[in-house]
């Protein structure tokens, strides 16, 4: 395979030739209807409100062909090492089922070692919900709480809130969960404040074993937990650890049991693994995480299609270099229309970021064009009332991806003027894709809205888990995509290193470093 910089790929410079696509003067419900790819999971990607047309879309065409973004992605999917900034696999697809052939590393098959890894949160999750296994005073579970930072938290913790409402809808047994993160102590204190710690199950999720923000909030929590002075309370029944099978939590005498991942499943990306399995098999039901994870194999097995006008993946990935290679810019509002998407956002910062905020290519040269952009969002119809005036009237042109579902979770509504809320939530979001493309003119300058604002709608019929899956595949894919046409690589992450160094220095009294302790000293 051929690893090019964008700025030698030949069908990048005839994309630069061609003007955006007058959104403004060409919408119309022909295109809306033609310009559609359906996904796995039940999901259909919209593009229509986008500056692209066919001459954009072949040229897209040749884009992929050249960069070879389909091999690479095959190359991942067997197990080619293609994280070359660590020297690793990239095998967070194979979480959730194997595409192509067999990969073996370590001495062993890694779709088995998943599969192992499934099977012993499903028993085990499954007795923690039937009361099987209980705390040390012989309660059952009513709570779980996971301990961990940045990919041990943000997807998990986003996939929760995001099941939470679907699972409750359908009557089905719910073990409560929360989330603690931050190495501020009051995050702790938050979270434990109330807690029956009698009927409470923690999850420490750190692949190292070592992970500082980690281990401190362990310490913390651990302090909490033996101080209850509850008759026969036993801390070591009310911790399970998620880590590698070299970490030394792996065989600590402190956790009920440990379930393992590994070093080829990067942290962004590990809400398929036991990282993700555990606490939502536990608080939803093993079946309601298979669901997720074949709605993200689905999209996975799509993600493969050589077009792209049957992969909507990689053209919302193309769509992307487009916007912020040639239009130049520079970040991306997501925005779902779902309350119980509140934290998917977040999730997708860190993952789109972290992975494609890079200046360095897999050679280890400087690229000399943009990479990854800023994302950010809120959900609508609340976003509506936040920063919507400066994407609708602002001087800066920022792409928007919506998520939309015909149906609520809950599926329990009212109608007032002649409309459900679930009518209205949708009546805001039609009108919001129309308002920023065809935007309106008006005497009064203040009262103009220039239109011309790019955006995408990625629609399910309702958020299941299925969808879901789908959903979180769908963004790792179009990041992967487009790290692929960058030629970054989007599963390590140095820059988050130099902090972490840092952070201990000063811990360790600064070593001399007057600029650091003049810091250090002050907060």
């Amino acid at each position: 395979m051929e690893y090019k910089n964008l700025d030698t790929v030949s069908s990048f410079k005839d994309l630069k030739k061609l003007n955006p696509y007058n959104v403004k003067c060409n919408i119309n419900k022909k295109r809306i209807e033609k310009y559609q790819i359906t996904e796995g999971g039940g999901l259909t990607y919209s593009y229509a409100t986008m500056p692209v047309d066919e001459t954009h879309i072949e040229t897209f065409q040749e884009m992929a062909d050249e960069c070879q973004v389909i091999e690479k992605y095959k190359a991942i999917l067997n197990g080619e090492r293609m994280n070359t900034g660590e020297n690793r696999l990239v095998l967070h697809q194979l979480t959730r089922g194997q595409i192509l052939k067999d990969v073996v590393a370590d001495g062993e098959n890694k779709g088995d070692f998943y599969k192992e890894q499934l099977e012993r949160i499903r028993l085990f999750s499954d007795k923690v919900r039937n009361g099987e296994i209980v705390g040390s005073t012989g309660k059952k579970f009513k709570k779980v709480v996971q301990i961990g930072i940045g990919g041990s938290d943000l997807g998990p913790r986003a996939l929760y809130l995001a099941l939470r409402g679907y699972c409750l809808g359908k009557e089905q047994q719910v073990i409560e969960a929360d989330f603690i993160s931050n190495v501020d102590p009051d995050d702790v204190a938050n979270v434990t404040k109330d807690l029956d710690f009698e009927e409470t199950l923690f999850i420490l999720v750190s692949k190292s074993g070592t992970t500082q923000e980690t281990l401190t909030n362990r310490d913390l929590v651990l302090q909490a937990l033996k101080s209850t002075n509850i008759e026969g309370f036993d801390s070591k029944k009310h911790m399970i650890a998620v880590t590698s099978k070299t970490s030394p939590l792996a065989s600590s005498e402190d956790v009920l049991d440990a379930f393992f991942i590994d070093d080829y499943i990067g942290g962004r990306y590990s809400s398929t693994s036991a990282v993700g399995g555990a606490i939502l098999s536990i608080a939803f039901g093993f079946d309601v995480f298979e669901e997720l994870l074949l709605g993200a194999h689905e999209v996975d097995v799509k993600s493969l299609h050589p077009n792209v006008l049957e992969n909507p993946a990689l053209l919302d990935a193309l769509i992307g270099v487009y916007l912020r290679n040639v239009l130049g810019l520079p970040s991306t509002a997501v925005l779902p229309y779902s309350q119980a998407l509140s934290r998917f956002p977040a999730h997708l910062q860190q993952l789109d970021m972290e992975s494609n905020g890079k200046t360095v290519n897999r050679d280890k040269q400087r690229v000399s064009y943009h990479t990854g952009p800023v994302i950010f969002g809120e959900p609508g119809t609340n976003g509506q009332h936040s920063f919507y005036q400066l994407l609708h009237q602002g001087t800066d042109t920022v792409p928007l991806q919506f998520i939309g579902f015909k149906k609520s979770q809950f599926e329990k509504d009212i109608v007032t003027d002649n409309s459900t809320s679930q009518a209205k939530l949708n009546a805001n979001l039609a009108a919001q894709i129309v308002a920023f493309a065809l935007g309106k003119n008006d005497e009064n300058p203040n009262k103009v809205f220039e239109g011309n604002r790019y955006s995408s709608l990625l629609l399910a019929d309702q958020l299941t888990p299925k969808t879901l899956g789908a959903l979180l595949s769908h963004f790792e894919n179009k990041v992967m995509f487009q790290g692929f046409i960058w030629n970054l690589n989007s599963f390590d992450q140095e820059g988050v290193q130099l902090g972490k160094l840092l952070a201990k220095k000063v811990l360790s009294g600064c070593d001399g470093d007057e600029v650091l302790k003049a810091y250090a000293d002050m907060i």
